[in-house]
């Protein structure tokens, strides 16, 4: 994985649940990860490997949706000449609703 997010990155995001009162709109976004026509963002965490977040795969958006993924298997997602998935860098966190490509 390309730029992968710091402990203290990691550290920053709510645990599983705890913004499930939120509604999808008002949840921050403290991560996003992208590969191809793919991203993933992220905002909660279990803490050792399982995300809470919105998924677009292929920039299929009628079939984006919330829901878990695993940080392991982002990890291994490799396309074409061995390119990774990429952590954004330049990430800043904000609402959902704030996400251009987020349908909350």
């Amino acid at each position: 994985m390309w730029n992968t997010p710091t402990a203290s990155q990691l550290q920053e995001i709510p645990r599983l649940y705890e913004n499930e009162n939120l509604p999808l709109g008002d949840k921050p976004i403290y991560l996003h990860f992208f590969i191809g026509g793919c991203d993933w963002y992220v905002t909660e965490y279990d803490g050792r490997d399982l995300f809470f977040g919105y998924a677009i795969l292929n920039n299929d958006f009628d079939n984006a949706e919330w829901g878990n993924f695993s940080f392991s298997e982002l990890r291994s997602i490799k396309i074409g000449y061995g390119i990774e998935i990429d952590c954004d860098l330049h990430w800043r966190i904000r609402p959902a609703n704030q996400v251009d490509r987020i349908k909350a």
